[in-house]
């Protein structure tokens, strides 16, 4: 089972703030863990929105909308892709998690786990995902 913890984003990550080296020497070490037991997939930090865009749809019309965007709550700053044995193990990761704040304030990460080909009924496409490697 594959769960990401997604940073969500916060003024200071919207601004640029980098993240002091404490804050860097615990999400370090924390990943660490992950890596030697095994369950670490891939992990990174966000550059801020207004960095990136977003591609709204209307049909089969496309818009592109530059960054940046407003509601930093709906904003991730980074995630942390694991894959564990279940959703108990998962949460036990969760909860282990730095907190990502820069001021050590309020902060608020979000776990959720990521479709698996095994959760779709067997079809040529599900096994041209396969043999892309996706979803694996």
């Amino acid at each position: 089972m594959r769960f990401m913890i997604i940073v969500k984003a916060t003024p200071d990550s919207e601004a640029g703030v980098m993240p002091g080296e404490a804050l860097l020497a615990e999400m370090a070490a924390y990943h660490e863990e992950l890596s030697k037991a095994g369950v670490l997939l891939d992990g990174s930090g966000l550059q801020p929105s207004a960095k990136g865009w977003r591609i709204r749809y209307d049909g089969d019309k496309r818009t592109v909308i530059d960054g940046p965007f407003t509601e930093t709550k709906e904003l991730i700053a980074g995630y942390t892709l694991i894959q564990v044995g279940s959703r108990e193990e998962a949460v036990e990761w969760a909860r282990r998690y730095p907190n990502p704040s820069i001021d050590r304030g309020e902060a608020e990460i979000e776990i959720r786990q990521l479709f698996e080909l095994e959760d779709f009924s067997p079809s040529e496409t599900v096994e041209r995902f396969r043999d892309m490697g996706i979803g694996e």
